[in-house]
């Protein structure tokens, strides 16, 4: 029989269940579609449809226990070290939530307190931002940063469209474009695919630090490009793109043409990092070229998922056609979202955390993060195996080249003092170390993914991207919940794969250490305490069962 044919799982399942003699015609019959439970029922069975509904419902505790049973198969959001979405928050939190978890944010005449809470979070984001007033600026909730950059994306064609119109050029000969970094979260291209814009991807390098070359970005920009999007903190690495920078060539540029281009910076997860962990660092609206920012309160604003933001520095960045004017609620009110209606829950967690952290609050955990992740970052380094692409762990000014030698001797700092540091996200890229490679060059950086999500953790390994992107990187972004403790376990268990692979001489690498038992202890914690064959003077002999004897 081959073993290359496909088997199908379903048609299994079908052909393995009991068959009845016969069935009523009303009777839902159990097939590979359905789902056969026993809740509420403990002496009989039931079916019920996977893929239409059923024709009868079943009692509210069966339907609970179905789906949390076949939930419970997903990844635990605590170990998913590949998302920068936020998994937990304060009991205190999930109550608001629950208790609002049916209002409708659109519903401003219904719900006035929400959509004050709402106006409050806009005016505390303008002011962390540093809008010339937080009173002028504008802003709303989004469902995430991918709403929130359309938006900021939109308003700056518009505006471009304005500037076209007035001068009396076309706005379809050749079209609009908008300038990038390679390294682009989707949801920006997305903007310009959806829209109708023309994407101009910068590719990235290594001396640029796998992210947007303003320099470089400058050749790609002229008359009808309608801004830059400037991201900090690159999905990639966590590398913040030089705001400042790009602005000062941007001036430049309008100085020698006339032309103004403005930028959008993309803050989807340094926006909530930013202004508490490097609070002098100038990448917000104290830079006046920056028009508008975004940010995911569900990423490091720890929140949960389903809250972005989008601010503008004053209303005159914002057209007053994306505006519309709503007579049907019950009162006059005003949308400027892709959305319409959606829940208020989030925006109330958004503000339970401001309420409740405060600037020292949230500065305190993001100082935290990052410095668990130079903890990981210098492990992995000191283990020879694996090289690092972040550089948060790393002297100002420096990079992996730079501190080699008598380089690292000679620089000198606080290493507690977070502005010793570059700035950038809790984010730690790696990749196999040069020489870890040459020695192992049959082992597979993928296998390290696969065998860590055998133990629980999921850790991405993917390309860079274009122009790098025959470089395979993991990743770890560094939240609230990784602990120094996980971490400590995440590098035993990095260690403890990636040896065991360099142990092997076969392609089989990876599914002989799936079936290995682990020979020797690996941490302190369980050397001590541990109880070793030679302590068991007087054991008795073995019984032959599979409880032997140490």
């Amino acid at each position: 029989m081959s073993l290359s044919k496909h088997v199908n799982p379903d048609h299994l399942i079908k052909e393995s269940k009991d068959k009845h003699e016969k069935s009523h015609h009303l009777t839902t019959k159990a097939s590979s579609s359905a789902l056969t439970h026993t809740y509420g029922s403990r002496y009989g069975t039931s079916s019920v449809p996977k893929y239409r509904i059923p024709s009868t419902g079943i009692d509210a505790d069966s339907a609970y226990q179905i789906i949390h049973d076949e939930l419970s198969l997903d990844g635990s959001p605590l170990l998913n070290l590949a998302s920068f979405v936020h998994t937990w928050m304060p009991p205190q939190a999930d109550k608001l939530m629950l208790e609002n978890i049916s209002k409708n944010l659109i519903d401003q005449d219904e719900y006035p307190m929400t959509q004050a809470i709402h106006t409050r979070c806009i005016s505390i984001l303008a002011e962390l931002w540093n809008a010339p007033s937080s009173h002028h600026a504008v802003g709303t909730a989004t469902t995430g940063s991918s709403e929130a950059i359309q938006l900021g994306g939109l308003a700056m064609k518009r505006l471009w469209q304005a500037r076209r119109k007035a001068a009396g050029k076309s706005i379809f000969e050749p079209g609009p474009n908008i300038v990038m970094g390679a390294n682009a979260q989707v949801a920006l291209e997305k903007f310009a695919r959806y829209f109708e814009v023309e994407t101009r991807l910068v590719p990235i390098s290594v001396e640029s630090n796998y992210r947007l070359d303003p320099k470089k970005a400058m050749e790609y920009v002229d008359e009808n490009t309608i801004g830059v999007y400037v991201i900090l903190g690159s999905t990639y690495t966590g590398h913040y793109e030089p705001v400042q920078e790009m602005s000062d060539l941007l001036d430049a540029y309008e100085a020698e043409t006339g032309i103004s281009v403005p930028i959008h910076v993309d803050g989807a997860s340094g926006g909530f990092i930013a202004p508490f962990a490097t609070p002098k660092l100038a990448w917000d609206f104290r830079i006046p070229r920056v028009v508008s920012i975004n940010t995911s309160g569900h990423k490091f604003g720890l929140s949960y998922v389903g809250v972005g933001w989008v601010i503008w520095r004053s209303q005159q960045y914002l057209p007053k056609d994306l505006i519309f004017e709503l007579h049907y609620l019950g009162s006059v009110e005003y949308s400027f979202s892709l959305n319409f209606s959606r829940p208020a829950h989030p925006i109330i967690a958004q503000y339970y955390n401001f309420l409740h952290l405060g600037f020292q609050g949230y500065r305190n955990i993001a100082l935290g993060d990052l410095k668990n992740a130079r903890l990981l970052s210098r492990a992995l380094e000191h283990s020879g195996y694996y090289t690092v692409l972040s550089d948060i762990h790393r002297p100002v000014g420096t990079t992996a080249a730079t501190l080699a030698g008598a380089a690292k001797a000679a620089i000198k700092g606080d290493e507690e003092d977070v502005e010793y540091y570059t700035p950038g996200l809790p984010v730690v890229s790696f990749r196999f170390s040069d020489a870890f490679q040459k020695q192992n060059p049959d082992v597979q950086q993928v296998w390290i993914q696969t065998l860590l999500r055998a133990k629980g953790w999921i850790v991405p390994n993917y390309e860079l991207a274009p122009d790098l992107q025959q470089v395979q990187i993991l990743r770890v972004v560094v939240r609230e919940t990784l602990s120094e403790a996980l971490i400590d376990r995440l590098v035993a268990d990095i260690i403890e794969i990636t040896e065991n692979l360099a142990k092997q001489d076969s392609p089989a690498h990876a599914l002989n250490v799936l079936g290995q038992h682990r020979s020797r202890p690996i941490t302190h914690e369980e050397v001590h305490g541990r109880i070793e064959k030679h302590e068991m003077e007087d054991a008795p002999k073995e019984s032959g069962t599979y409880a032997k004897t140490c």
